[in-house]
């Protein structure tokens, strides 16, 4: 197959988004298949392989990390007339996915599209609620004319069938259990950040309101003294709030900036439990990433979130910002070695079955069954047009 895909964020910004595409794009290159990307400039220009079409771009106000596009309309229709895609695949609702649309129609192309982020949810952390009924319609408007809607839960599948989207199916996350796993050198995290308290809380994701960052110093604050001297925190992220959590934060705190790969892995291995307090998520995937490492998780009970973690299997999950729940969860968690054992366990057992090849997979099974309906001549696209 020939796939083009149109999103506004990619490799190498970090998000959930642009790492599942790039892992994605890579896993399709793999298996024969032929990919072109249209996404927005990357700033740091660290990734610009031949394959990826990149446009001048300015950061979205409400998530800086997604960028907003102003796609080139001539090269688009050049590239694509070249390329002849099977299919195209939008992954984000700006510019480019307009673009992805708009082609889509003009050229005869079959189109699906994946949703990933709900800025709806956004809005309560930065006084616009007002705009909640607007946003919803322009969503279902933007979305209407996809063959198929791929989502990451199916939490966010039951919201989305109550707001009327159609032609939806689960695509959730998976995990390198190679990567991710318990069996790291813990001692070498300690020496690394200074740490000599008995236990780790660990944090890894966007340091942004509406990740409810501000709520872990609110537990931090209120863990009985006795728990507290027993524990480091280490977050791991960057982002607006990062500035005044370091000023606000206590002693046992570290702020870690963003990490990747390995050094990520180490952190998610050495701690005890690691604490989640966003209830934004479609999915959560540093969340799958710590279990695979072995540590439970104590997470929001909302969202994707609720679809990872089994409440007192491989961690707890508690209400959205209430730190009583979550600090009562963690001392619990804390005064059992054997509890949290048995958690870490079942945690990478389930990591274990969530295997990216079997998901995306059926992400190309999705992906054939629309071509053959819809793709009726292979012909180049001029040629089509000119017909």
């Amino acid at each position: 197959m020939k796939i083009a895909f149109f999103t506004d964020t990619f490799y190498p910004e970090i998000n959930g988004v642009a790492r599942t595409l790039k892992r994605f794009t890579d896993y399709l290159a793999a298996q024969g298949h032929s990919v072109r990307v249209f996404a927005p400039e990357n700033p740091s220009d660290e990734y610009v392989p031949s394959h990826i079409h990149r446009f001048k771009s300015a950061s979205f106000f409400l998530y800086p990390e997604c960028r907003i596009a102003f796609p080139n309309y001539f090269k688009i229709k050049e590239e694509l007339e070249n390329f002849n895609p099977d299919l195209i695949h939008v992954a984000t609702p700006f510019n480019l996915g307009m673009m992805g649309i708009y082609f889509s129609k003009k050229l005869n192309i079959p189109i699906v599209g994946s949703y990933h982020t709900d800025f709806d949810q956004y809005l309560q952390f930065y006084d616009l609620t007002l705009l909640s009924s607007l946003i919803w319609k322009y969503m279902i408007w933007f979305h209407r004319p996809l063959e198929k809607l791929l989502v990451p839960s199916s939490e966010t599948m039951h919201q989305l069938t109550e707001y009327g989207f159609k032609n939806l199916h689960l695509w959730p996350r998976g995990v390198d259990c190679e990567l991710f796993q318990p069996f790291y050198d813990k001692l070498a995290v300690r020496k690394r950040y200074s740490i000599r308290k008995e236990y780790i809380l660990s944090y890894a994701g966007r340091l942004a309101p509406e990740k409810s960052a501000g709520v872990l110093l609110e537990i931090a604050r209120k863990m009985p003294p006795q728990i507290a001297d027993k524990v480091h925190w280490l977050i791991v992220g960057d982002g607006p709030m990062k500035k005044q959590l370091e000023k606000d934060a206590p002693a046992n705190m570290t702020f870690t900036g963003y990490l990747k790969g390995a050094q990520l892995a180490e952190v998610y291995s050495a701690s005890d439990l690691f604490i989640f307090p966003s209830a934004t998520e479609t999915f959560g995937n540093v969340v799958l990433e710590s279990l695979a490492s072995g540590t439970p998780v104590v997470g929001a009970n909302a969202g994707g979130v609720r679809s990872i973690i089994e409440d007192g299997v491989t961690g707890r999950l508690c209400e959205p910002q209430n730190i009583g729940q979550f600090t009562e969860a963690i001392i619990t968690l804390l005064s059992s070695d054997s509890k949290r054992t048995q958690m870490g366990y079942e945690g990478r057992n389930y990591a274990l079955t969530q295997k990216w090849g079997k998901i995306f997979d059926d992400v190309i099974s999705h992906y054939q069954k629309v071509i053959p309906t819809n793709h009726q001549d292979s012909a180049p696209l001029t040629a089509q047009k000119e017909a």
